[in-house]
Parts: C-alpha cells; structure tokens; sequence
C-alpha cells in the first residue's frame, strides 16, 4: 500500500571511487564457455567490499524500444559447488526484456561465465517472443538439470506462457520448453523449484507457482516429474488463491509450502503432502504493513523472498512498517513456519533504529540449507535509502547486506555493499525506477551471494550503464550480537487500505 511522500529534506552526494580501475579479466559476452573470470572487477563505493561485474546488457539496436545497456530483476539458486543467476536484459520501459541471461560460477562465487538463454526471443535469435521477464531458475538432482523459468512475452505486451530453458552444465542451456500457459490467457510473476532430497516420496519432481492476471490474478501451480521436459495442467489452492509472487520451498519430507502475496496488503501460504497433485487452503501468514517508497521506485510493495533450512524450517520475508511510528520507512521483517500452516510472530531484521530516518525494501533473503535451527546461517541482501524523505530528483539507493548465524536470534552489523546510484541511472518503467521486483540470496559454504543492480554514470552517450554485479566470493555470514525483535507495533495500516485490486508486474 502507498502512503503519502514528504518533501526530501537533504541530499547526499554519489560518488565513485577514482581508485577502482576497471579491468578486463574474462571473455567477450556471447564467447563459448572457457576457463576465466568475471568480465569486469571493481568497488562502487570505496569503503565497500570488491564487487565484480558479472554481465551486461550486449544488444546496441535501441530502435525497438528496450533501454541499452539495462539489466534488472535478477535470481540466483546455488547447488553443490555451482551458482547460477539469470536476469532481465535491456528492459522495455512499458514491460519486459529483450532476452534473460544466464550467469553460472562454479567457485563460490569468485569468477563467472554468461550469456544469453537461447531460442527464446527475436532479440536474441531463434527466439519466438518479442520480450521475456521474470527469471528463475532451479536444479533438479535427481535429473541432473538446471531450469531457468522466464515469462514470455508477445508482441502487444501480452505476457502469454511460462517457458523452462534446461541445461545440464549450467553452461550450455537448451532451446525452452513451454511449461505453462500459452491458452490466450495472462500469466505473470512464476517461481520454479525442485524436490532434491533423495528421500523424499518425490524426489525429483519440480513445481512452478505462477498467477493468471486474466482471472483476477489466480495463482495455479504445475509440476514436473522427467527434468522440466513436460509440464502438469495447473492446479491451484482452494479458498483465498488470488495473488502473485509465490515463491513454493520443498520440506525434506517433501511437503511443498508456497507463500504468496494477495494484493500487496498480507501474506498467505498454501501446502501440498502429495507431489503436487492437490493443494490444500491458503493460510494467512500475516499482514503487510508498507512504507511508499519515495522517488516513485518500482520497489516489488511486499512481494516475499522465501527460503528453507536444512530441517525444512520456511523462512518468508518482506518490506513492512510496523515498527516505525507514522510509518516513515520501512524495515525488513519475516515469518517462520516448520508445516506451512502455522506460521511464527513477524519478526524485525535489526539493521537500525526504527527512528533511523532509513527505508529498507527489496530484500532477497538467503539460507545455508547445510544448517538448520539455532544454528541456522542467514544472509539478507537488500536495498535501502539512507533518507526516506527523498524524491525523485534526490533519491539515491544503495545495496546493503546483513546476516544471522542463529536462525535469526541475533544479527551482525549491517554493511553497504554498493551505492549511492541516483535513480537516474537505473532502467525506466510504467511502474517507476527499476531494479527489480524482487532480489534473491543464496548461501554456499557460509557465504551469501546476490546478484544485483547497479547503475553506473553511462559513457559513450548511452542513457544508461545499468548492469549485474557481486560481491566477489561473497560475504560471510558471520552473525552477531544484535537481537531481532517482534514488537512493539508502532503502526497498523487502515483497513479502507486492504481493498487494492491485484497488481500486475511483468
């Protein structure tokens, strides 16, 4: 929900350290896969960690109407030793991509390998769709395959079916299925995951979550059971089912739990004990209390980030005000459940004081399925602003990372990762400034990787030099001595406010 923006009160200037030579280090964009590193190496602020460019926008041909050099909304999944991130590149302003990277480490996140996903749009090539959006991306072990799930895109901007690229290698990716849709209906905002434990009565078998905006944003589910090669009829929740961005997790015993937002205003989940063949009722997590954020940002309004220990306890989080008097920002907050039914208080992410002045949004919360309880290794990655009360003109947006080494007990000192970036830098959309709907964190070996946006001053007259970078090897989850918190709430929203219809965000 939107609340009323104030008048920015400050500015602070953005700067990039003149120390932070660029250096080429890998391969050209579109090379065949080969031993290197990441293309570029650089710190975007000078007292922040060394990032690495992971990849960027390749397309020149501006005259279609996508914004070069533009990259944004990324996920990554990790499995084993491997990471492998996708992303929008060169986005429409009015919705969509040219084409959906892939971005594949194979050492904990230090050096990278990418492309683009073939066959899928006429921007890239062999591709069908004029757009695709929405990236995510998956492994199944028992088929030995990484997915990547994008939504495709027509030529009038209807998004029209949720297509699955394969790739056994996390190099070298397969023309894409068509997983879900194409019926002349809409779909937006899908999610993949997979059941990876052997013991699992359905192990193996994948799940996409996706909604159908052309019903009133009714949220379906479909599964796979031969590597994503076919797709099930979808299937949704009964009782409360509209909503969208569903991000399903898979419990050892394979239970699939699929929090969701409705209408940007709360929370729900729904379960399935059967493989997916049927879903049970939504429940409701809690209710999303949220800060506008200033500057018009196209900041996702609640959408959750969900993740799973290695015991199958859920971890769902999002942007919320409750803690803040008068709702001036936001902070991060998150739910916990072990069954997908019952689900814990909303509980506060101690990244500052609630008087701060901050606004905290987009997190991508991370978790080492290695660990699990009290010892549960969390990392959140997340944007923020230092000054709430900012506009557009002065707004300037930072990347800051946090972590957990008790399951959320207590917290480290939260860093700055990358930033400050005038929203001028970063791709322009219908719905604002964009980075991205939503972020995502995994964590490998104790350390968290994200990928993210940052918007560089553009060179060579382009509009824009808005690309996907890493803290190189990632950051550790070390943890620390700073409580979360579930109270006092400080803040109830109106109920006149929970009447929204749902949002579509393709």
């Amino acid at each position: 929900m939107k609340h009323p923006r104030t008048p920015a009160r400050w500015r602070r200037p953005f700067a990039v350290a003149a120390a932070a030579a660029l250096v080429l280090t890998g391969a050209a964009w579109n090379a065949a896969p080969a031993a290197g590193a990441a293309p570029y190496a650089l710190t975007v602020d000078g007292g922040g960690p060394r990032l690495l460019q992971v990849s960027a926008d390749p397309f020149t041909d501006t005259g279609t109407g996508s914004q070069h050099a533009t990259e944004v909304e990324p996920d990554t999944f990790a499995y084993g030793g491997t990471i492998v991130s996708s992303s929008q590149v060169g986005r429409f302003p009015a919705g969509g991509s040219a084409a959906l990277s892939w971005n594949t480490s194979r050492d904990g996140g230090a050096t990278w390998r990418h492309g683009i996903l073939p066959g899928i749009t006429t921007h890239q090539g062999g591709g069908n769709w004029a757009r695709a959006s929405d990236p995510s991306i998956a492994y199944d072990a028992r088929h030995g395959t990484w997915m990547i799930a994008g939504l495709v895109i027509d030529a009038a901007i209807n998004p029209v079916g949720v297509t699955v690229s394969r790739s056994a290698d996390g190099l070298r990716w397969q023309d894409p299925v068509r997983a879900v849709g194409f019926d002349g209906q809409g779909y937006d905002k899908e999610w993949i995951v997979c059941d990876n434990t052997p013991s699992s009565p359905y192990f193996g078998t994948c799940y996409i979550e996706v909604d159908i905006p052309s019903s009133d944003n009714l949220v379906v589910m479909s599964a796979s059971r031969d590597g994503g090669a076919t797709w099930s009829a979808p299937s949704g929740p009964s009782g409360v089912n509209l909503g969208l961005g569903g991000q399903p997790l898979v419990q050892p015993d394979g239970r699939v739990v699929v929090p969701f937002s409705t209408d940007t205003t709360s929370i729900r989940s729904f379960n399935s004990t059967d493989g997916g063949r049927s879903w049970g009722s939504t429940v409701l997590v809690a209710d999303v209390v949220a800060h506008g954020v200033a500057g018009g940002l196209r900041d996702g309004e609640g959408l959750p980030s969900a993740e799973i220990d290695g015991a199958g306890r859920v971890y769902v989080a999002w942007q919320d005000c409750r803690f803040r008097v008068g709702c001036p920002g936001n902070d991060i907050v998150y739910a916990t459940s072990t069954d997908g039914t019952t689900w814990s208080a909303v509980t506060r992410v101690p990244i500052d004081a609630t008087t701060s002045g901050a606004d905290h949004f987009l997190p991508g919360l991370g978790v080492d399925r290695a660990t699990s309880g009290r010892s549960a290794k969390l990392g959140l990655y997340y944007y923020f602003y230092p000054n709430a009360d900012c506009t557009d003109a002065t707004c300037e947006l930072e990347v800051g990372f946090i972590s957990s080494a008790n399951g959320g007990a207590t917290w480290s000192a939260p860093r700055t990762v990358a930033g400050p970036m005038p929203l001028s830098r970063i791709a322009a959309t219908g719905g604002g400034a964009m980075v991205g709907d939503y972020l995502s964190t995994s964590v490998l070996d104790g350390k968290a990787v994200a990928i993210f946006a940052v918007g560089r001053a553009p060179a060579d007259g382009q509009a824009y030099d808005e690309a996907m970078y890493a803290v190189e090897g990632g950051l550790p989850v070390r943890g620390g001595s700073t409580p979360s918190s579930t109270g006092p709430v400080a803040f109830t929203a109106p109920a006149r406010e929970r009447q929204l219809p749902p949002p579509v965000r393709h």
